[in-house]
């Protein structure tokens, strides 16, 4: 099985399943001398784990990081870091009847044509568990990004057909942990968490809109032609289970606007190029132009409900009908919110190293 590596300078392997003994990642080409402990890892897995509020999945994982190798008194030492966490509340009593039923929504019907088995306990690799290794990636990414001030902010806009206000950076920092949905607006927050819950009450999940913006970025980064910044950017947070599309900018609302409404006027304030407007989202040609960079991602309902849906036995060949048990979260949207951050973070890391925008030493 292929497709478990991403990036050049900066990559990372993430490995396990969600009902196996763990699940860890691979860090390979970060550089030595970068202070790094298994707190800073820690804190962003906590935005990430399960049964953090009513409108998540009720699954009780403490999610511990352990730090394997590569760092040693406090620093990283340039040779791979491997983390792991153990799964500890595991419970795959519930999937013994989904053996051979697959779940409307899910890969077990692609896993299975295309490997001949899998593993049936919660999805095993095509699990959302496995992002727990790209946030952890994600964690050392943002720690060398911030070495060089810069920052990522992720945020909640949409969940079904409830979309929130706009709102102000200082609002997306202060705001978006202070509420299950992850959302800045925070009266329209409150809306969307009612509306998670109506639907999860009647046996159903909702999808949404969540917003990615990386602030500080130097103009320059970005590898064209075909290792275009905002195309790896589409690619990696496209990888995101349940991601179904991405937009960067103004996106799809390009297409109706005139070249003179789209395009980005440049002026000069105190002495820097920049652009009046930011209907690029920071990117022009495949390279970072200085301006902050805007990523938007379609996420899907979560495909696990209670509600009977239609599928096919595949020992007996015909067709049957399933409800799916278990602990699912209602909407994927509050916990994505970190994974898209690391997803961004371990792009843009990549990216200034391979441009030399980063040193590949801390002394």
């Amino acid at each position: 099985m292929g497709g478990n590596s991403f990036g050049e300078a900066f990559r990372i392997t993430t490995w396990g399943e969600s009902h196996g003994k763990a699940i860890g990642v691979t860090v390979d080409g970060c550089p030595a001398g970068l202070e790094l402990c298994e707190a800073d890892i820690q804190a962003e897995l906590d935005r990430r784990r399960p049964g953090q509020s009513i409108v998540t999945s009720p699954r009780e994982e403490a999610d511990r990081i352990e730090i394997l190798s590569g760092v040693f008194n406090g620093r990283t030492t340039g040779t791979p870091i491997s983390m792991l966490v153990q799964n500890v509340d595991v419970d795959p009593s519930k999937y013994e009847s989904l053996r051979h039923t697959p779940r409307p929504g899910h890969a077990d019907f692609t896993y299975e044509v295309k490997y001949g088995l899998r593993d049936w306990r919660g999805g095993g690799r095509s699990s959302a568990r496995e992002t727990i290794g790209r946030v952890a990636g994600g964690a050392i990414a943002k720690k060398l990004l911030s070495s060089q001030k810069i920052e990522i902010l992720g945020h909640v806009i949409q969940v079904g057909g409830i979309i929130a206000n706009k709102v102000t950076l200082d609002q997306i920092r202060e705001n978006v942990e202070q509420n299950p949905v992850r959302c800045a607006d925070m009266e329209t927050a409150e809306r969307m968490c009612q509306y998670i819950k109506k639907v999860q009450a009647e046996a159903d999940s909702i999808g949404g809109i969540v917003e990615i913006i990386a602030l500080s970025v130097p103009a320059g980064v970005g590898e064209p032609v075909f290792d275009k910044l905002d195309a790896d950017l589409a690619k990696a947070l496209m990888s995101i289970g349940s991601v179904k599309g991405v937009e960067i900018g103004v996106g799809f609302g390009c297409a109706t606007m005139r070249g003179s409404e789209m395009n980005d006027p440049f002026v000069l304030r105190e002495g820097v190029i920049v652009t009046e407007t930011n209907n690029a989202g920071g990117i022009l040609g495949g390279i970072s132009n200085g301006m902050p960079i805007v990523c938007r991602i379609a996420v899907k309902p979560t495909p696990s409900i209670e509600k009977p849906q239609k599928t096919v036995d595949l020992a007996e060949k015909k067709e049957t009908e399933i409800q799916i048990k278990g602990r699912h979260d209602p909407c994927i949207c509050p916990r994505i919110v970190p994974v898209a951050e690391a997803m961004v973070a371990l792009v843009l890391a990549d990216h200034m190293l391979r441009g030399g925008f980063i040193p590949r030493t801390y002394r």
